[in-house]
């Protein structure tokens, strides 16, 4: 099963970091955000990754290309060129890297990435917040009922999408509401294929138009996470993030 990553934004309320890369590359001590993300997804067994890229997606082709040399320690043999690379730890990921345009919209790289997906079951996750999502459990409630979408839910000290439910289905989803309380789009998502009929095109917002005729359909079903969550908006959470990153146990750090 994929993992489709979204990582084409702009990130503007970054920006003291993204003049010079995109969100996703900014580092959480010595690693952009996006390794803590797919290591959380490896950890689980899911390490085949589609990127969207976008915005400075150049930067996140060289970190991935040039990964097993900067990992590595190398004995380079001057006389002929041959450089041999001596792995420090190996990492069997897969990684599409696919241009899904400067200005596109979330639903629009999502739909770009559907023909990487393998016309199956795939997973999905912004590049800018950490978790201790249990994907496995997460993907068996997703099996569980049947639906097309299902979001994980989450009680963030921030405010993004509120939900509104009926048992564990979502009724309505409003994106960021200028004031909400209870569960809140986390955006770790499981979803069907079928979800590319839900999105017009590149313009499309996946929050604002297909997350919501989703629920309207009642096709939108919610995980509950109440462990931790957080993402990187701003210099602040990167701040939060980094010291507990120092911290003897960052709570997101499930892998050995």
């Amino acid at each position: 099963m994929k993992v489709g990553i979204l990582a084409g934004g702009l990130g503007s309320r970054l920006s003291e970091e993204t003049q010079i890369k995109p969100k996703p590359m900014v580092e959480i001590g010595d690693r952009p955000i996006m390794w803590h993300i797919m290591k959380h997804y490896a950890h689980y067994g899911f390490n085949e990754f589609a990127i969207a890229l976008g915005y400075k997606g150049e930067v996140i082709k060289r970190y991935f290309t040039e990964y097993c040399m900067m990992e590595s320690n190398l004995t380079v043999d001057l006389s002929t060129g041959n450089v041999e690379m001596h792995p420090s730890e190996t990492v069997d990921w897969k990684v599409d890297l696919i241009d899904t345009g400067a200005n596109s919209q979330t639903g629009g790289r999502i739909k770009r990435l559907l023909p990487y997906m393998g016309d199956e079951t795939f997973m999905l996750t912004w590049g800018d917040g950490v978790s201790t999502i249990d994907l496995n459990d997460l993907l068996a409630f997703h099996k569980s009922h049947g639906k097309i979408a299902t979001l994980s839910a989450v009680l963030p000290a921030t405010r993004f999408g509120h939900l509104k439910f009926e048992g564990d289905l979502i009724r309505s989803f409003a994106e960021k509401p200028k004031s909400a309380e209870g569960f809140v789009n986390g955006a770790f998502f499981v979803l069907e294929p079928e979800v590319g009929n839900y999105i017009s095109g590149d313009s499309a917002s996946f929050e604002e138009e297909a997350l919501t005729k989703l629920a309207a359909d009642g096709e939108l079903m919610a995980y509950r996470h109440d462990g931790y969550w957080q993402c990187m908006d701003t210099i602040r959470d990167k701040r939060i993030l980094e010291s507990l990153w120092a911290s003897d146990s960052p709570p997101w750090k499930i892998w050995e």
